[in-house]
């Protein structure tokens, strides 16, 4: 594994998410994994893209780095259009085959993302105790049960994920960044050395 596609899922709305908590994780992903003998390659989703563009990077990529806020409970927008674009382009070809791929004829086998992994990186105004809590907001859900439309959209495509990052409780104006950053550096080491 040693292509990496770093994907920053950012929808900019002015004085609420201008985008730089998505760009400081993306720019450490970005020098850990180059430090680390890894090849990148970017995407910008608030930016325009040529969906050929984009398939020729998923098919490039080992392993898919998708870092994106989480607006109401899910992706931006936008970031939510680029998945529908980018994912039902590849039919065929790229992401699924629309096919059921095993012998037992069941949903969700024909990926064509099997040899790929992907890691989800996202900002939470949530904070971490409301996750894994049955007494918090989401009701004991996990970081990625919370995320179970994303995950699917890998899985459906074949692909593994390797470990979730969060950065939680953003609106807080108390950020201990250099912690942040050393925690992410942790996963990323966890998931690319």
């Amino acid at each position: 594994m040693k292509n990496v596609l770093i994907i920053n899922g950012h929808q900019k709305y002015e004085g609420i998410a201008n985008g730089g908590l998505s760009q400081f994780l993306v720019n450490h992903a970005d020098d850990f994994l180059k430090e680390a003998g890894y090849t990148i390659q970017h995407t910008v989703i608030q930016n325009e893209y040529n969906i050929q563009e984009e398939l020729d990077k998923f098919s490039w990529a080992d392993c898919i780095f998708f870092q994106f806020p989480t607006f109401w409970m899910g992706t931006p927008w936008l970031t939510k259009k680029y998945i529908d674009d980018i994912f039902s382009a590849g039919y065929g070809t790229v992401t699924y085959d629309g096919g059921e791929g095993n012998e037992n004829n069941e949903y969700g086998t024909s990926g064509l993302m099997k040899e790929k992994k992907y890691m989800l990186s996202l900002t939470y105004n949530a904070p971490s105790n409301s996750f894994s809590n049955k007494n918090g907001f989401f009701e004991g859900l996990s970081l990625d049960e919370v995320n179970v439309a994303t995950h699917k959209t890998f899985k459906y495509c074949g692909a593994t994920p390797l470990e979730s990052y969060a950065m939680y409780d953003v609106y807080n104006g108390k950020l201990d960044m250099p912690k942040i950053k050393s925690d992410f550096l942790k996963v990323l080491k966890n998931n690319f050395i």
